[in-house]
């Protein structure tokens, strides 16, 4: 399965990358196949498939709370909230950037989908906004970021780096060609620390150039890889 476990009880969050196969239901492939690396999932960390909440992700910077099982993904979130235990809360990316929160005081975790747009438009401030409503501190608050599209390899426009740059600071950057490019991962961590989440992790990983992860933008038609996160119930 080659996944990345990082935290302790009472949280757990862990990433996978393409060893785990394709975690997406939306990119075509075969759905008995996407059934079955979910249930592998599931089995590494001793869960079931149905403990697992989806999102429908669409770029957006709407965040959600939920409380129980789903039975399909929520709809047009890119982010997801809950203090419920044992509801493991998923990500899917393919070089967004995968972010996972936990606030292990107050139990209030998140799973959110900061892709170049959403993180533009604020989607992690939204997300540590809703935990703090749930009773999280941003001081108490750990953030996981996971593998995504290093700004060393993401050349994008001038126009489009100056843009991103003006709502997340700290994104823009130079590709290792000197061209224009973001850093999604830079700018939320500029962005969390500046809401007071100063307990940060990064993945490394650079999803573009690491052909051990997904990547849209090196594959077009690819697998999606999962960020994971859920609140450990007394067994």
């Amino acid at each position: 399965m080659n996944t990345t476990d990082t935290s302790k009880r009472p949280v757990r969050m862990a990433f996978t990358n393409r060893a785990a196969g394709n975690l997406a239901s939306h990119v075509g492939d075969d759905p008995a196949t996407v059934a079955a690396n979910r249930q592998r999932l599931a089995d590494v960390f001793g869960l079931k498939p149905e403990q697992f909440v989806w999102m429908e992700q669409l770029h957006t910077n709407a965040v959600t709370v939920v409380d129980k099982q789903q039975d399909a993904p929520v709809a047009a979130t890119d982010a997801i909230v809950t203090t419920a235990e044992d509801l493991v809360l998923c990500v899917l990316v393919a070089d967004c950037v995968p972010v996972l929160l936990a606030d292990p005081h107050a139990k209030v975790i998140a799973a959110v989908h900061a892709g170049r747009i959403g993180a533009r438009n604020g989607i992690v401030k939204n997300t540590v906004e809703e935990m703090v409503k749930l009773g999280a501190t941003p001081g108490t608050i750990n953030a996981l970021l996971g593998p995504a599209a290093a700004g060393e390899s993401y050349e994008v426009p001038w126009q489009m780096a100056e843009d991103v740059e003006k709502h997340l600071p700290g994104s823009k950057t130079r590709t290792r060609k000197g061209t224009p490019g973001i850093d999604v991962r830079a700018g939320i961590i500029h962005q969390l620390m500046s809401l007071g989440v100063m307990h940060v992790e990064v993945h490394p990983a650079d999803t573009i150039t690491d052909d051990t992860f997904f990547s849209y933008r090196r594959e077009k038609e690819t697998g999606r890889q999962a960020g994971i996160v859920w609140l450990a119930g007394d067994k």
